[in-house]
């Protein structure tokens, strides 16, 4: 799991800390040059109860050790590919440290690496996470990795090891960066993906929570800077709700790895899309074949209020709102239209939103894509 920073070595070693007086003698140690291995140990600690709530059958092992070790049944496969991603949280990061609220920032960043493992249909076996901070308190690490393990939990994932990296010379004191990565496991002839997506197929969509974690740097820059809001203050044009928005900006990413599971488990899919950086329709273009063209009807979903609000405080184009933000889709599946209603009904037994969104058809003469299929949105946004 999350390790402590490895203790004084080299030029600063213990021999040379001797030779000098050390810190018996009033000179430098690790801690008062800035990092601090006992905070480091105390984080662990204070974290071990949520990372034990993610474990799997097939972890082997506990805290503490160099690797986190998983046993894989291969018994189980025929002929297994393990999937892997790595990402981030960006700017949303920025947000939790100006409110210092950081236990729900681990959940963003297990959605991020989950839910690209699952579009090609992998199962999430594990997470590893990364942390670098100006300076290890050891509660606010612990807050980060509770919201990690809490996304495990949620998608199915056990957290298996990460490092806490303290840079007291590059980075802030109460400022830090995550990173995460995930490896699933997929059936070589099960792997979801545009080499089965059909004509015919319709677009299922997947509500998202917000605006997940992508588009932080256009909302930040309109709502805080250009239109001077108070993260404590609510929400414009939010009606009753009594959220502030710097708890709406901070709401977690919806994580769909176990609800895209229990589907592809159900029904015939094709692909999914996970929508984050680039939009609906840049996403959705990942997995449409060349030649095939998805035609999505805006008029069967509402613009979130938030977005609409970045686009009438920041003057921002309804393209570019389109393809900075997910615009309330999270996830899309593709899939055979006979298999819609099931489809439909089980989101609905597992509490997501979901609505049939477009079709996949054939490109028009002289539409096609250079690399792939196209997306086209129709339509204005339901009021």
């Amino acid at each position: 799991m999350t390790a402590v920073p490895p203790g004084p070595s080299g030029p600063l070693g213990s021999a040379d800390a001797a030779a000098t007086g050390g810190v018996s003698a009033g000179g430098l140690s690790y801690a008062t040059a800035g990092v601090d291995i006992d905070a480091g140990e105390r984080a662990v600690e204070l974290m071990r109860s949520a990372v034990d709530k993610t474990r799997r059958p097939e972890v082997v092992g506990g805290l503490g050790g160099f690797a986190g070790l998983f046993e894989l049944d291969l018994t189980r496969y025929r002929r297994p590919l393990l999937a892997s991603s790595t990402d981030g949280v960006g700017t949303k990061l920025a947000i939790a440290q100006a409110m210092d609220r950081h236990d729900t920032i681990g959940i963003d960043l297990v959605a991020m690496v989950v839910d690209d493992l699952v579009v090609c249909g992998a199962e999430p076996l594990f997470v590893s996470d990364y942390i670098a901070c100006g300076r290890v308190v050891p509660e606010r690490i612990a807050d980060i990795v509770t919201g990690i393990a809490a996304g495990c939990v949620q998608s199915g994932a056990a957290l298996v090891g990460g490092e806490t990296a303290e840079h007291a010379d590059l980075m802030r004191s109460d400022e830090y960066d995550v990173a995460a990565t995930a490896v699933g496991i997929v059936e070589a002839d099960a792997v979801l993906g545009p080499e089965r997506v059909r004509a015919g197929d319709v677009v299922l969509a997947m509500g998202s929570s917000g605006l997940h974690s992508n588009g932080y740097v256009l909302a930040r820059r309109v709502l805080l800077q250009h239109a001077g809001l108070d993260l404590a203050a609510p929400v414009p044009d939010a009606g009753d709700s009594t959220q502030t928005l710097g708890e709406v900006l901070l709401t977690p990413t919806r994580i769909y790895a176990l609800d895209c599971l229990a589907l592809t488990a159900a029904i015939e899919v094709h692909a999914f899309a996970h929508i984050t950086g680039g939009g609906l329709a840049g996403n959705l273009a990942r997995v449409i074949p060349s030649g095939l063209e998805a035609v999505l009807d805006r008029t069967t979903w509402a613009l979130p209020d938030l977005v609409s609000t970045i686009g009438r405080l920041g003057q921002v184009a309804l393209p570019e709102l389109e393809r900075t933000f997910n615009c309330g889709v999270g996830m899309v599946a593709v899939l055979p239209e006979d298999a819609l209603d099931s489809a439909l009904a089980l989101c609905s037994e597992r509490g997501v939103p979901a609505w049939p969104l477009g079709s996949v058809g054939r490109c028009a003469a002289g539409t096609e894509g250079t690399d792939g299929g196209t997306v086209r949105l129709t339509g204005a946004y339901a009021d």
